[in-house]
C-alpha cells in the first residue's frame, strides 16, 4: 500500500494540506512525475522541511578534464544549500534533475554518468532476492530426494510456479523440441518482472522504485528478446521473411512488399513488448498518485471538499492497490508468454506434403 501510506505520512508530518497549500497550487505534476522518476537519492520521508533520504553513490566523468568522480549525492544537496556547485557538478532541474557539469567558458554539458541510481539499486535488490530465493530452493533439492519427498510451504510454492511457467508456457509456446535453450532465460525474465512489480508496491525502502514504469529498462528486456528471436532463428524462419510461400509479385516484382513487412515485423515484435509492460505499469502508479493529488486539491480549496475527496480516493487507492498486485503478475506472465511465443514462431518446422 505504497501510496496509502505515503498520504498519511504527508498528513501525520507536512500537516493538513490547506496549511500546506495555502495560498498556492497543488503541483500535480511534482507529486505524480517526482515519484516515478529515477534519482541519485532513496527518498523515505518529509518531516516538516526536512527531507529524509539515503544518498547513493555518483560516478561520472569530468568533461573538463577527463577524470572520473566518486563521491556520494549529498554532496552536491550541501553544496547547493551554499549557493555553489560541488567539483563544477550540479542537479539540473530544467532536466529531470540529472547530473549536469559546468564548463570553464560557462557552458553546460552532460558528463559520462554511471552512477549508482534508485533504479540501479532496486535491480540489484531483485538480483539479490532472486538468488537468495533459488539458491535456497536448491540447497533443499541437494539435500533431499524429489522423486519420494514433496517440497512444502516456500519451497513448493516456488516449485509450482516454476513448473506452472515451463511446463504451461514455455515449452508449450515454443515447442517439445526448441524449448531448453530458452527456458532460462524466460524463468529469469519472468521472475525478475514479477519481483520487481511487487517491490515497486512497498511503501518503504528496499521497494518502492519504479523500475519496470522506466522505458530503459524495458528496452532492454525486449532488446534480450528480439536477440533471442533473430540470433537462433532458424533457416525456415528467415526464409519466411525474404522468401515466403506468396504469390511471386508479391516477394520481387515490382516491389518486395511482404519481405518489407517481414523485416519490419523483426522491430515490432519487440516494440510491443517494450510499450505493453511500461505503458501499463506506468499507468498504475500514476492513477494511483493521481488519486492522492486529488486530497490535496481538494483541501487546498476548502475543508468539505477535501473530507469528501479524501474518502473518495482513499477507497480507489485502495482498489487500485489491490489491482495493482493483480497486475504485477499478468504483466510478468504476459510478458514472458509474448517472448516465448515470438520465438517460437522463429522455429517454424519445415512441412513435407
Amino acid at each position: 500500500m505504497r501510496y496509502l501510506l505515503l498520504c498519511l505520512t504527508l498528513f501525520l508530518f507536512v500537516g493538513t494540506p490547506v496549511s500546506a497549500h495555502e495560498g498556492e497550487g497543488v503541483d500535480v505534476k511534482e507529486i505524480v512525475l517526482g515519484h516515478m522518476a529515477d534519482a541519485y537519492e532513496w527518498h523515505i520521508t518529509t518531516i516538516g522541511d526536512k527531507h529524509i533520504s539515503i544518498p547513493l553513490p555518483v560516478i561520472v566523468r569530468s568533461e573538463a578534464t577527463g577524470k572520473w568522480h566518486a563521491f556520494c549525492s549529498s554532496r552536491i544537496e550541501e553544496a547547493a544549500h551554499e549557493g555553489k556547485d560541488y567539483n563544477e557538478f550540479f542537479f539540473n532541474e530544467e532536466k529531470n534533475g540529472k547530473i549536469y557539469e559546468k564548463m570553464p567558458d560557462g557552458t553546460t554539458v552532460r558528463p559520462w554518468d554511471i552512477s549508482i541510481t534508485k533504479s540501479v539499486l532496486q535491480i540489484w535488490i531483485v538480483v539479490a532476492i532472486m538468488l537468495v530465493v533459488f539458491l535456497g530452493c536448491a540447497r533443499w533439492y541437494k539435500k533431499h530426494d524429489a522423486t519420494k519427498d514433496a517440497p512444502k510451504g516456500f519451497v513448493g510454492a516456488v516449485e509450482m510456479l516454476v513448473m506452472t511457467i515451463h511446463d504451461d508456457l514455455i515449452k508449450d509456446s515454443i515447442g517439445e523440441k526448441h524449448y531448453k535453450p530458452y527456458a532460462p532465460y524466460l524463468l529469469t525474465a519472468f521472475f525478475f518482472i514479477l519481483i520487481t512489480n511487487l517491490l515497486g508496491l512497498l511503501p518503504v525502502f528496499p521497494g518502492g522504485a519504479n523500475v519496470t514504469g522506466n522505458i530503459n529498462i524495458t528496452f532492454f528486456l525486449a532488446l534480450c528478446t528480439m536477440l533471442a528471436i533473430n540470433l537462433f532463428g532458424n533457416k525456415e524462419y528467415w526464409k519466411e521473411i525474404f522468401w515466403p510461400d506468396v504469390p511471386a509479385f508479391l516477394k520481387a516484382y515490382p516491389v518486395a512488399i511482404m519481405p518489407i513487412i517481414e523485416v519490419f515485423g523483426i522491430i515490432t515484435k519487440p516494440f510491443a513488448l517494450m510499450v505493453r509492460l511500461f505503458a501499463n505499469m506506468m499507468a498504475g502508479h500514476a492513477i494511483i498518485l493521481s488519486f492522492t493529488a486529488i486530497i490535496f486539491i481538494g483541501w487546498s480549496l476548502n475543508a468539505a471538499l477535501g473530507s469528501g475527496l479524501t474518502l473518495l480516493s482513499f477507497v480507489m487507492m485502495l482498489f487500485m492497490n489491490c489491482l495493482e498486485f493483480l497486475v504485477a503478475f499478468i504483466q510478468a506472465y504476459v510478458f514472458t508468454m509474448l517472448s516465448a511465443v515470438f520465438i517460437g514462431l522463429a522455429h517454424p518446422e519445415h512441412e513435407h506434403h
